[in-house]
């Protein structure tokens, strides 16, 4: 069996992305006469020619942009394996870049997180914000994987892959001052003070739609970016508040608060968005496969 030299494939695809074999020589620290000899050597073992001279650049021919499109792939995935390997300063620790956007609970966040504690050794680097800017630094590979409750889209131009964890309904919460709100639920929340979150939630417009539908009117008190906020108001009594039900218990035990009702009309997605097809960290994985078997049933 003969093996592809990779070296050949890098210096190829190094010219490729330059245009001219002068600047790949610059950016190898390779002499032109070095670089030419062998992708020739690369050519004459595919049986195929790569590159086409027009003037003074080299463009690439139709079997040329086949073998560039899985150079990419190929120097991509050792970029990937790079990043992995650079959390292991000891030979041991693992290393998890994780972005969470902000308008996921804390709670969910927590509890998709924690199976990746369970791969071994693992040194957690955690950041929130949008999740445009956290998938801006998902492209840069600053991050291994966002969690979000939204898929990865438009407007933000990034080839990123989203793996759904899992969907579950809506649970309503309020301090016990409302617990009388329980009774002829959901027309019991047409006036009753809510606290919603923001409009760059996916859930958001889901509530809007659902209360349209139910002719149920609530008075908007206030509008939270942070969920973590929005729970500690509610919990002060200020509004009924809704949240993953998948996090019913935490919600209930931590707040010191009480279910008013449940739908399963709203639901409440959640995602792993990777610039990879397939997951492969360690790390991810853990959480995808914990994720779908056990957290959202």
């Amino acid at each position: 069996m003969s093996w592809l030299n990779y070296h050949h494939l890098l210096y190829f695809w190094t010219v490729a992305r330059a245009g001219t074999i002068a600047k790949a020589g610059e950016e190898l620290h390779l002499a032109q006469p070095t670089i030419s000899s062998q992708i020739k050597l690369l050519e004459e073992a595919l049986g195929h020619k790569l590159f086409e001279r027009q003037g003074r650049k080299l463009v690439l021919t139709d079997v040329g942009r086949t073998v560039m499109r899985y150079a990419d792939e190929i120097f991509r995935l050792g970029n990937e394996l790079k990043n992995v390997v650079s959390g292991l300063p000891s030979g041991q620790q693992l290393r998890l870049q994780v972005g969470v956007a902000d308008v996921v609970p804390k709670v969910v966040a927590e509890r998709l997180l924690q199976p990746a504690l369970d791969v071994g050794p693992l040194r957690i680097i955690c950041r929130e914000g949008p999740l445009p800017q956290l998938l801006a630094s998902l492209a840069l590979h600053e991050l291994d994987v966002v969690l979000a409750d939204a898929p990865g889209s438009e407007p933000v131009s990034v080839r990123a892959f989203n793996h759904l964890l899992g969907k579950c309904g809506v649970s309503f919460f309020a301090a016990a001052i409302h617990g009388h709100l329980k009774k002829d639920f959901p027309r019991s929340l047409h006036g009753a003070p809510m606290l919603m979150p923001s409009e760059a939630s996916a859930v958001r417009h889901a509530l809007d739609v659902w209360f349209d539908g139910k002719g149920v009117r609530p008075t908007i008190v206030g509008d939270f970016d942070d969920s973590a906020l929005l729970k500690a108001f509610g919990q002060r009594g200020l509004g009924v508040f809704a949240m993953p039900s998948v996090i019913e218990a935490e919600v209930v035990r931590q707040f010191d608060v009480t279910v008013i009702g449940r739908t399963d009309e709203i639901e409440n997605c959640f995602y792993a968005i990777t610039v990879e097809r397939r997951l492969r960290h360690p790390a991810v994985v853990a959480i995808a496969e914990a994720a779908r078997s056990d957290i959202f049933q």
